[in-house]
């Protein structure tokens, strides 16, 4: 049986903060839906000091930023770019659109369609989450979505020059230096000076998630992301110096990440617990990483593989990293996760920032229902039908008559009798 040598806290303490969050959310996007551009203003002054002459970026304040990144740092752009460009183009080219006769005389189909217009945003008000542009931007770019509108944050009191490049070089229409609730109410509801979108996509805080949720419905949303988690799978081929890496790495991103740790082995918990401590002293980042930890940190010992593997999809966390001696049963078995990173040799780090896979990715026990960001999010597979002949519409119609008639459907039966009546001939 699973055995805790440490837990997080209670999911009542989280959920007395959820609500907190939820009605600052809705108080704000009913400013925002009533007053436009004004509420968005008031908003950016109060939390970001921010207050341009306008939002949006022009040509000439996006090539200047550009031009700031190192040429270093825009190739290292430019080849993540290109990895996530190439997944996703493979990805899209497994989309088919169809036709079938499927009785003579009856046509159906599918056409794949992008989404008109989407709202990327990109967070930065903490760390330049650069990558973040690649991951929404250049998807929703290689789906075909006719316009992208990017939002960041002011990043110490300025368009943070790296996230504008990335947004640029992923093929962003339109660029807003705007953070916040007050960035996707704006892009959602739309505003004087920004038009409306219909999709909302990209991670962020507590309250950008919120507001996420409380829009979706007028306009379609990636999925309902919560705080970065990170999920540990490893047995004693690995020692506790990789996996703690491994769980500061992401504990870092805020001071309500979970990392976990499950394994079989009771001294490689002990030893990640040690490790994690000694880590602490030194990393840069100790501070929010470490209440993380404290907070939200688990390390679980199991009775072996079929359990570790059990454990795992009830945890259903975003990222799982696997480290045992065969990683490839957790991909043949697990059906819970936001993505797996098979071996030692990779890491979720990797995923988040350059290796060409989709870093947003469900949270919250939502990968029990869906996957992350991709192509596809961007695209509506929509149907359509066409019947050729008087016979098969005759066939189709007499069966849907019947069948109104079951549920009592008077005006849906006249549909089908009229075209019996017209197209039957002496059938009719």
């Amino acid at each position: 049986m699973a055995r805790w040598l440490k837990t997080a806290r209670a999911e009542e303490e989280r959920q007395a903060e959820d609500t907190k969050v939820r009605q600052v959310v809705e108080t704000t996007l009913a400013d925002i839906g009533a007053r436009g551009d004004a509420a968005v203003r008031a908003l950016s002054e109060k939390f970001d000091g921010w207050s341009p002459e306008r939002f949006r970026l022009s040509e000439e304040e996006i090539a200047r930023c550009v031009a700031e990144v190192d040429a270093a740092d825009i190739e290292d752009i430019r080849f993540a770019q290109t990895q996530v460009r190439n997944f996703a183009q493979y990805q899209k080219n497994a989309f088919q659109d169809i036709e079938i006769e499927t009785i003579p005389g009856v046509i159906l189909g599918h056409k794949n369609i992008p989404v008109n217009a989407v709202g990327s945003y990109v967070p930065g008000g903490k760390y330049p989450m650069v990558a973040s542009a690649h991951m929404s931007v250049v998807t929703a770019k290689v789906a075909g979505v006719g316009r992208i509108a990017t939002c960041a944050p002011p990043y110490q009191g300025r368009p943070n020059p790296a996230i504008v490049a990335a947004q640029h070089l992923g093929g962003a229409d339109e660029i807003y230096c705007l953070g916040g609730i007050q960035a996707v109410g704006a892009m959602a509801l739309g505003t004087e000076s920004i038009a409306p979108v219909d999709m909302l996509v990209g991670p962020g805080n507590a309250f950008v998630a919120e507001a996420k949720r409380q829009l979706f419905g007028r306009v379609g949303i990636d999925l309902f992301a919560g705080p970065t988690e990170t999920l540990i799978l490893a047995d004693d081929t690995v020692d506790g110096e990789i996996c703690a890496a491994d769980l500061l790495g992401q504990a870092e991103h805020g001071p309500t990440s979970p990392a976990i740790l499950v394994t079989d082995s009771e001294k490689l918990a002990r030893d990640t617990m040690a490790e994690v401590a000694r880590q602490l002293t030194i990393l840069s980042t100790a501070e929010v990483a470490g209440q993380a930890w404290n907070d939200y940190g688990q390390v679980i010992v199991c009775d072996g593989l079929d359990e570790m593997i059990h454990v795992a999809d009830d945890i259903a966390s975003e990222h799982v990293q696997v480290m045992t001696r065969d990683d490839d049963r957790f991909l043949r078995e697990m059906t819970n996760y936001g993505a797996l990173f098979l071996g030692p040799r990779t890491n979720v780090s990797y995923g988040d920032k350059v290796i060409g896979t989709n870093h947003t990715l469900p949270t919250r026990k939502a990968a029990r229902y869906t996957g992350g960001l991709w192509v596809g999010k961007f695209m509506k597979t929509c149907t359509y039908q066409r019947i050729l002949t008087d016979e098969a519409t005759t066939r189709v119609g007499e069966v849907c008559s019947r069948l109104c008639a079951l549920e009592g459907f008077a005006g849906h039966k006249e549909q089908a009798d009229i075209r019996v009546r017209r197209y039957g001939g002496k059938n009719a």
